[in-house]
C-alpha cells in the first residue's frame, strides 16, 4: 500500500492544505495527515481540536486518516509505513525550507519528499495569516475548508 504522509502543525488546516490533499489523493492508496505536536511551539488550537477538525472534514473518505504525533516526522513516517512525505510549497522561501527538510529526512530514513505547488489562489493563504485574522476578530471562513460532498 502506498501511503503519503502530509505533516504540519495545521493550526488551523486551511483551504490550501485541503487543496494539497485533494491533489495527491490519486497518487496514493492512503494519505495520512500527521498533526505535529511540539511543546515548544505556541498553538492557537489544541492538538485534539486540530485532529478532530481535520478528521471531521474527511470523515466520509476512507483514503484519508488523521493522527497526531509528537516525535520526528521521519519516525512517524516509519511507524505509518510511508516512504513519501507530501509538502505544499507557496514560495521560494517554502521551497528552500522544504528542500532542507527533504535532505535530512532522506538521510535519516530514506523517505522521499513530494513537493506540490500551491494553486495561485491559495499562494497567500497560511495558517499564521488565519490565526492573525482570528486574533483581530475577522471572518476567516473564506480561508477554511468546507466538508466535501
Amino acid at each position: 500500500m502506498k501511503v503519503g504522509l502530509f505533516t504540519g502543525s495545521f493550526d488551523p488546516f486551511t483551504i490550501g492544505h485541503q487543496s494539497i490533499v485533494a491533489r495527491v489523493l490519486p497518487l496514493f492508496d492512503k494519505v495520512v495527515i500527521g498533526v505535529g505536536v511540539n511543546e515548544r511551539k505556541q498553538c492557537m488550537f489544541s492538538s485534539e481540536e486540530r485532529v478532530n477538525a481535520i478528521a471531521q472534514l474527511y470523515a466520509d473518505n476512507p483514503s484519508v486518516e488523521v493522527r497526531a504525533f509528537n516525535d520526528l516526522a521521519v519516525d512517524f513516517a516509519q511507524r505509518e509505513g510511508s516512504w513519501f512525505f507530501v509538502k505544499g510549497v507557496r514560495s521560494v522561501k517554502d521551497f528552500e525550507y522544504e528542500r532542507e527538510q527533504a535532505d535530512i529526512n532522506r538521510a535519516l530514513g530514506g523517505i522521499e519528499t513530494l513537493l506540490v505547488f500551491a494553486q495561485p489562489q491559495h499562494a497567500s493563504v497560511s495558517s499564521s495569516l488565519v490565526r492573525e485574522l482570528i486574533h483581530f476578530g475577522k471572518d476567516v471562513s473564506m480561508f477554511l475548508p468546507k466538508k466535501e460532498k
